[in-house]
């Protein structure tokens, strides 16, 4: 699970749903107090949920994206 370490907005989503993501794959990119964080893949899998898009607001804690690690990527 990526989740929200603060509020604030999704300004850029990198992957899709499906997506294969090697551990330090930009994942997506969270915008709060006009810093912007990206989040990377802990691991190598696959992505198989975006609950989240640009624009959207999250607070703190919400879901982000679910990866599933690869047999290689644990």
């Amino acid at each position: 699970e990526i989740r929200a370490p603060m509020p604030g907005q999704i300004v850029d989503v990198v992957v899709e749903e499906r997506s294969s993501v090697e551990k330090g794959d930009k994942i997506l990119v969270l915008e709060a107090m006009k810093t912007q964080q990206a989040f990377t893949a802990p691991f190598n899998g696959t992505v198989t949920k975006l609950a989240v898009s640009k624009g959207d607001q999250v607070v703190d804690g919400a879901l982000l994206a679910l990866i599933q690690a690869t047999a290689e990527g644990q």
